[in-house]
């Protein structure tokens, strides 16, 4: 039996620690590679991301394989919890040799932010490199392959247009064994609501045909006029991915993978990928199961990676939970529309 969930992918493991009260409504979200790491890639595309040591991943680069991604709230801030991180990592031996010493290591830990800066009234309220440990001691302790979504983590400050957002994720099998995943901090500039239906622009693409009533949505975009007229429009905005896989692919078949899963933001999320967007998708393999070599083998993994994002984002929106904090107030989606 799935979690359907990132850690569907054998040894993948995620962690949160989340920071709220006393002005905070932040956090970070730490995957964790199984030991001896994975191979990973990353796809910018949103013009204002904040962002560490993704240059490493390029495919022309030494670095091969790495031991964790952070995803972390308080923009470019919040960076420094990759500090703490990486330090965990030392501690346990795990990084980049670099030396006859097996403790002399350089963890590469590539990192990604999301701008939710103030949300909880403080602006100077940050994930820090304590957060950062928190957050992989979580995931190295996680029991099992559930994964919490909804306001944790670094989605904890998370908004999506004028909804709360949050994390969410998703995993499937495909027919040849081959294990897929995503998990996506959701906190867009750009609306997952389609304003004429009120149905989530991730459940349009997956075939839904149920529609509120006319009521229920009315009595939404009310509510939504409301509390976007009271808050301060957030200025900056950025959804982060990792998907996921256990297959062996190479980094340029990851790379391809992580561009490809942009696709799935973009079913979701309407506009994406803006200039004070920083929309980041890492791609995490395994390596467990052998690739078909056919040239065209990666297409599946590639297909199922954009559709898992778009599931995950839709899972995100309809975990979150309600804020109304001094910094303004974000409904969430089933509090407008409830479960349907």
């Amino acid at each position: 039996m799935t979690a359907d969930a990132l850690t569907d992918v054998a040894g993948l493991r995620v962690g949160h620690a989340t920071l709220t009260g006393d002005g905070r409504l932040t956090g970070t979200t730490v995957v964790l590679a199984p030991e001896g790491g994975a191979v990973a890639a990353v796809d910018v595309r949103g013009g204002g991301p904040g962002t560490k040591e993704t240059d490493a991943l390029d495919p022309r680069n030494v670095v091969q394989r790495i031991d964790a991604v952070v995803l972390t709230g308080g923009s470019a801030y919040g960076l420094d919890a990759a500090s703490g991180v990486m330090a965990w990592l030392e501690e346990h031996g795990r990084g980049v040799p670099v030396g006859t010493d097996p403790a002399h290591v350089v963890p590469v830990v590539p990192a990604a932010c999301v701008f939710d800066l103030g949300r909880g009234g403080d602006f100077r309220a940050r994930p820090d490199a304590a957060t950062g440990r928190a957050a992989v001691e979580a995931a190295a302790g996680a029991a099992g392959t559930r994964v919490t979504e909804g306001c944790v983590g670094a989605g904890t400050g998370a908004v999506v247009g004028r909804l709360k957002g949050g994390v969410g994720t998703a995993s499937t099998v495909l027919d040849s064994g081959i294990t897929v995943a995503a998990l996506v901090v959701a906190n867009a500039a750009g609306a997952a609501l389609d304003p004429g239906t009120g149905v989530l622009y991730g459940e349009l693409f997956q075939g839904r045909i149920a529609y509120p009533e006319d009521g229920v949505h009315e009595a939404a975009c009310r509510r939504l006029a409301e509390t976007a007229a009271g808050n301060t429009p957030p200025p900056l905005n950025t959804t982060l991915a990792v998907v996921a896989t256990d297959a062996a692919l190479s980094k340029a078949q990851a790379q391809k993978l992580a561009g490809t899963a942009h696709d799935g933001i973009a079913r979701a999320v309407r506009p994406v990928h803006l200039l004070h967007d920083g929309d980041t998708v890492f791609a995490l393999a395994t390596g467990t199961r052998p690739l078909d070599p056919h040239p065209l083998a990666l297409n599946d993994i590639l297909a199922a990676g954009a559709d898992l994002v778009t599931r995950a984002i839709v899972r995100a929106v309809r975990a979150a939970e309600s804020v109304d904090g001094p910094a303004g107030i974000w409904p969430s989606y089933e509090e407008l529309y409830g479960k349907s």
